[in-house]
Parts: structure tokens; C-alpha cells; sequence
């Protein structure tokens, strides 16, 4: 193989050749299997999946498919927007498939998408430990966070880097601060002891259930709830998202989940600060998530009474004439749609993962502040789109 390869791709080959796997005898037929053996029948090599690598890392297999990232590719088969976005940017790789390719995938699906000429989305595990080194130093830095973990809508690596927290990571990279000195990276307090089942208390969409005690703050997140289609909008019950969201462990829908993920957490942080400390911080981070729905869920009423008075026509790709923030940036969406749905995907984000990523400027400047912007411009929005009609008539 190496004869060939290191012509065709070099790159491959120096991998492999630096990485632990040619050290312990593992050559290209293990995974590859012996079909390819010319460039006439090169699409005969067989493009390992999770479970090839399970067959020596078993115990690093089992904690993956309990964990948040083998749920990638299936929330993003599960959103409705991905099946009318461009496939180059979903199952080409290139978009939201470039992150969300993590997760075990069928057999069927798999012969999808290779017959749509995708044959390098196969596996999960070169996402951290890229091909063909597979190093576990390198999925042990924080840079193998940051492709994914990055952006518009979750911009963890841009909140952590800037922190106390990433400030000190850095620091002591460079050798200024003692080998002994704290400096906490993403897999030390999200994979801990390179476990490889990871979850978050709030999970992506800043949504659990139960709904909580606080009268205003229930009635606010049920309306977040129905903004994104887990309830319906018309009569408040569930609605078949639930199910998917239930199916991809998208949200902790029960007090005992949250609570288990929250204390796993305070177990982390209690290896630097006092644990009264991080429960206070951390405690801070809801509150501002309350605030921050009381926010969004204003805004939501303003789009979704335009909707219900119809000065906004309901999308085709609607179930319901309401605001579908599982919809995102499409054509056909009205401006004050996009801007509601910046507020909760962008701002939102912003303004309450920052508190747990402990970044002061990204948890105001880039977060609330802007959250109490877009609620102007929509209000905005509103009064000009109502005269607008009221001129029609």
C-alpha cells in the first residue's frame, strides 16, 4: 500500500507511519480490508466505521454511544432544515455535516450517501483523532474542539480561549506557569479522565424539563418550547419533535438527568475552587438563563401574534403559523423571523453559555446586550409592519 500511497497521498502515509497504530502492527488491511489492491479497483477499500475501531478500543466504543456526539448525526438528520439546505453543506460535509457527521450510522444510511458520491463520512472517531495518526495527544488538546465547537451558533472555543480559564491553558502551554498550576482545557471538565461519554446539563438548546416553579419563567419557556415545535403552538401538547429530541437525548426532561449532569460538573470544577464557589457560579448562569427567556419569549409573542393576525403568511415548510426556530435562515422567512430566531440562536447562546464558560464580554457585550437589541429592533419591526398593513386595508 505504502508504495502507492505515498505518491497518491502522502500525507496518509506519514500519518500512519508517525502514529501509534504501524508502531503496534496495525497495516492498511485491518481497516481497509485486501478487495483494493490497484487504482482500477480502488473503490473496493473498505472505509472503516466505529465499529472496526471497537474491535481494539471496545471500552472507548461503548462510552462514545452513550455520549452527546453519537447523536450528532442524528439530530442533524432529525432538524427539518437540513432536508432543504444544499447536500454539499449537510451530507457533503462541508456545512452543518461537517461537525454532525459524529454517530453510528445504518448500513442503509451509509450506502446513502455513498451513492450520492460521499464516501469519506464514515466514521466518528477521526473527528478528534484524525486519520491517519488517530493520536490521542491530539484529541486530548483543546484545538480538536474547535473546528465544531466554534461560531455562530456555540462559540464555546471563542468563549473558553478568551476566558481566565483559556487564558491560563495557554500560558502555561508556553511554560510560564508551574507544571503543577491549574489550567483547566474542554476535555478536562467535558471528557474527564478521556471518558468518551459527554453531556451537558442544558444541553444545546437551553431547554429542560420539568417546567420550573417560577410562574413567569414556566410560562416563558413553554413558549420557547413551541417556538421550537416540540409543543404545539395551538393547544400546548406534545408535538412529534419531542419524541426526536427524546431519541437524540437532545434536552434533560427530568430533574434527576439535570441534576445528574450538574453535579458531575460541580465535581469538576471542586478540583480548583471551593465547592460553594461553583454552585454560586453556576447557579448565576440559570438566573441569567431566565432573564435571557424572559427576553426571547417576548420577542416570540410579538412575531407570533403578526403570524396570528396575519400580516405574516405561514412558510410552506410550516406546520403551524408560528415562529419555527428548527427552520433557520431559509428564503421564503420574513426579516423579523430572522432576526428572532439570530436572537435565540445567536444571542441567546451567547448571553448564558458564557457564564459557564466564565467569559465576561462574551456573556454581555456578544450576549445580553445584543438579546435587548434584537428585542428593539423587533418591536420595531412590529409597529412598522402593523401601520404597513393598516395602510393596505
Amino acid at each position: 500500500c505504502v508504495a502507492c500511497h505515498k505518491d497518491i497521498s502522502p500525507g496518509q502515509v506519514a500519518d500512519w507511519q508517525s502514529g501509534k497504530m504501524s508502531q503496534e502492527g496495525i497495516t492498511c488491511t485491518d481497516c481497509h480490508g485486501e478487495d483494493h489492491m490497484s487504482e482500477k479497483d480502488a473503490k473496493l477499500a473498505q472505509l472503516p466505521d466505529e465499529s472496526v475501531c471497537a474491535g481494539c478500543h471496545e471500552e472507548q466504543f461503548e462510552q462514545f454511544v452513550k455520549g452527546k456526539h453519537n447523536f450528532g448525526w442524528a439530530s442533524l438528520m432529525a432538524l427539518p432544515v437540513t432536508h432543504v439546505e444544499p447536500d454539499e453543506l449537510m451530507e457533503g460535509g462541508r456545512g452543518c455535516g461537517g461537525c454532525h457527521n459524529m454517530g453510528v450510522k445504518s448500513e442503509a444510511q451509509k450506502k446513502e450517501q455513498r451513492d450520492k458520491g460521499y464516501r469519506y463520512q464514515n466514521n466518528s472517531c477521526d473527528e478528534c483523532h484524525t486519520r491517519h495518526a488517530f493520536s490521542k495527544k491530539e484529541a486530548q488538546d483543546p484545538k480538536a474542539c474547535e473546528q465544531c465547537h466554534m461560531g455562530y451558533d456555540h462559540p464555546q472555543w471563542e468563549m473558553w480561549s478568551s476566558s481566565k480559564h483559556g487564558a491560563r491553558y495557554a500560558v502555561k502551554e508556553k511554560g510560564k506557569l508551574p507544571e503543577g498550576a491549574a489550567a483547566p482545557s474542554c476535555q478536562f471538565c467535558h471528557l474527564p479522565d478521556g471518558t468518551h461519554e459527554n453531556r451537558t446539563a442544558w444541553g444545546f438548546l437551553g431547554v429542560r424539563l420539568p417546567l420550573p416553579e417560577d410562574k413567569q419563567w414556566a410560562a416563558d419557556r413553554v413558549t420557547i418550547l413551541k417556538a421550537l415545535g416540540v409543543l404545539n403552538p395551538e393547544t400546548g401538547e406534545p408535538t412529534a419533535r419531542l419524541d426526536a429530541v427524546k431519541a437524540v437525548d437532545l434536552a434533560r426532561l427530568t430533574e434527576e438527568a439535570w441534576s445528574t449532569e450538574r453535579e458531575k460538573m460541580i465535581g469538576r470544577c471542586s478540583h480548583c475552587h471551593a465547592e460553594q464557589y461553583a454552585r454560586e457560579q453556576l447557579e448565576m448562569g440559570d438566573a441569567i438563563m431566565q432573564k435571557a427567556d424572559r427576553l426571547l419569549a417576548q420577542g416570540i409573542d410579538i412575531v407570533a401574534a403578526l403570524y396570528k393576525d396575519g400580516i405574516i403568511k405561514k412558510p410552506d415548510n410550516y406546520a403551524f403559523a408560528y415562529p419555527d426556530f428548527l427552520f433557520f435562515m431559509q428564503t421564503g422567512v420574513s426579516y423579523i423571523d430572522q432576526v428572532l430566531f439570530q436572537m435565540y440562536m445567536k444571542h441567546r447562546m451567547r448571553a448564558y453559555q458564557a457564564f459557564f464558560h466564565v467569559n465576561p464580554d462574551y456573556a454581555y457585550w456578544y450576549g445580553w446586550a445584543m438579546m435587548v437589541k434584537d428585542l428593539d429592533h423587533i418591536k420595531e419591526l412590529d409597529h412598522t409592519m402593523r401601520a404597513t398593513a393598516k395602510k393596505k386595508k
